[in-house]
């Protein structure tokens, strides 16, 4: 990563330390292990929390076709980074509480994975469910979220996991990430118990 990135990355941390999540943007061996539980060719795949790029890197390197990657970013900046540095790759600036907004806006229809790379954990817990119900509802039955985080548990609480018809677990510990991480996969069974309450 160069050092403008980092410089940006440090930049945006600094302005809305909640949005971003880290100092420092995902490591390689971090990134790498999230696109190892992913089917290339699957369906849509839908980044959210781009940040610089390094998980769109890994995703790319791992056979998603550029037709089918979509990145979502809140902060401008990176989106104009993200345009320069992926040139053709579909790039929504906008908040993933609007995510079936954005998409449809997009053309993009029925989504196998949703990867996101936003901090969970930090955000209020009504921010948390309607991004999770916003994934939720994009995600074609038997799709995929995959999320990380830098705490043991899951980074869905249970509740919203039974609300929103998911069922999670760690599928890779990343000890090589500073600091280390898991990769956590819920997967859709069924339609949300209760969307209201959700």
């Amino acid at each position: 990563m160069k050092v403008s990135e980092i410089g940006l990355f440090l930049g945006q941390w600094v302005r809305a330390p909640r949005h971003i999540g880290s100092v420092v943007p995902s490591g390689r061996a971090l990134a790498a292990a999230i696109a190892r539980h992913i089917e290339p060719n699957k369906g849509f795949v839908v980044e959210l929390g781009a940040g610089t790029g390094a998980v769109t890197q890994a995703l790319l390197q791992h056979g998603i076709p550029r037709s089918k990657l979509v990145l979502v970013e809140l902060e401008q900046k990176f989106c104009d980074m993200l345009k320069i540095r992926y040139p053709g790759l579909r790039v929504l600036h906008g908040d993933a509480r609007s995510l079936r907004t954005l998409l449809a806006e997009a053309g993009v229809d029925r989504v196998a994975v949703v990867v996101s790379s936003l901090p969970l954990r930090s955000l209020t817990f009504s921010t948390q469910r309607a991004v999770l119900r916003e994934s939720v509802q994009v995600l074609a039955v038997g799709g995929d979220i995959l999320q990380f985080t830098y705490i043991g548990g899951s980074p869905i609480h249970p509740m919203l996991q039974r609300r929103l018809g998911l069922v999670g677990k760690p599928v890779e510990r990343v000890w090589l990430n500073v600091p280390p991480a898991v990769v956590w996969r819920y997967r859709k069974t069924y339609k949300e118990r209760d969307p209201v309450a959700a």
